[in-house]
């Protein structure tokens, strides 16, 4: 029997295969999300992700509206999707039924919404920069990588930060490149069921990150209104905010994330997300190259 992996490879192309590392590493995407992050059309994406079904590289499924109708539909890895990664990456092949059970998991998650938000935050980064060649999303790590021990520490670090399981758990961590910036940041996406005094004591664990030597990168709150926007930073003006804190609210960023719609607290705004870099006077400990 011919290996599978070895003829499917032959087909894809290198857009496929980050697409297919995408979901790898963040679960679960929409066909708009793609579409606006890596295809030049609706028409065009939608015409890759059926063939890169039939392939049986990606699944699918089409979540019900409650009201009636349905959701796009929600792509996630399947099993030769799998495997094809993990050959890539020199890792041990998926067991047998992986992708079935990640298909279930995604079906039935309460956090489906979360994920899908904080993922149209990237891809709309991405599909910025698709359309602007001077701009990049250079990195793009998922919460399960920032949680590792030892994630954000460099050959030289202190002893303690390579040693230190993250005191941090960010939706997302990225780093955002223009020709005069580059901006690593942290992403908070907030979908305001949380109290503010929550979103708070999560600047707790970024304090401790740059007490160990860590990189003292911008937390970005992305929320869902700009009512809420402001309810945080008048609590921010009531402590000692260990970090860089930027804000932007959904309901007003019509130019998406790259766009001048963040609010550094303690400084005028609105700023654009490469500004970040030049405003924030101590945005130390780099990149992670």
């Amino acid at each position: 029997m011919p290996d599978q992996v070895l003829r499917v490879q032959s087909v894809l192309t290198a857009r496929d295969h980050l697409l297919l590392q995408w979901l790898t590493d963040h679960g679960v995407f929409t066909t708009p999300q793609l579409a606006h992050a890596l295809f030049p059309s609706l028409d065009y994406a939608q015409h890759r992700l059926t063939r890169l079904t039939a392939l049986h590289v990606v699944d699918r499924f089409r979540p019900f509206r409650p009201d009636g109708g349905s959701f796009p539909f929600h792509y996630v890895i399947d099993q030769l999707g799998a495997e094809i990664v993990a050959a890539q990456r020199d890792q041990p092949p998926p067991r047998p039924g992986h992708a079935k059970t990640n298909r279930r998991r995604w079906t039935a998650a309460r956090t489906l919404g979360h994920r899908l938000g904080v993922n149209s935050f990237f891809t709309d980064l991405a599909g910025h920069a698709r359309t602007h060649p001077d701009h990049t999303l250079t990195r793009w790590w998922p919460e399960s990588r920032c949680a590792q021990t030892g994630a954000f520490a460099r050959p030289g670090d202190p002893v303690a930060l390579h040693a230190l399981a993250a005191p941090i758990r960010p939706d997302g961590h990225g780093i955002w490149t223009t020709p005069r910036a580059q901006v690593p940041f942290f992403l908070e996406h907030d979908t305001g069921t949380e109290p503010l005094a929550e979103l708070m004591r999560k600047l707790i664990g970024y304090a401790r990150l740059v007490d160990a030597g860590g990189p003292r990168w911008p937390v970005l709150f992305w929320l869902h209104s700009a009512t809420r926007a402001h309810h945080l930073h008048q609590h921010l003006t009531t402590i000692r905010v260990p970090v860089p804190v930027a804000t932007a609210s959904r309901d007003h960023a019509t130019h998406g994330p790259a766009g001048p719609v963040w609010h550094l607290h303690g400084h005028p705004g609105p700023l654009t997300l490469a500004d970040l870099a030049t405003t924030i006077p101590d945005n130390s400990h780099g990149s992670l190259d």
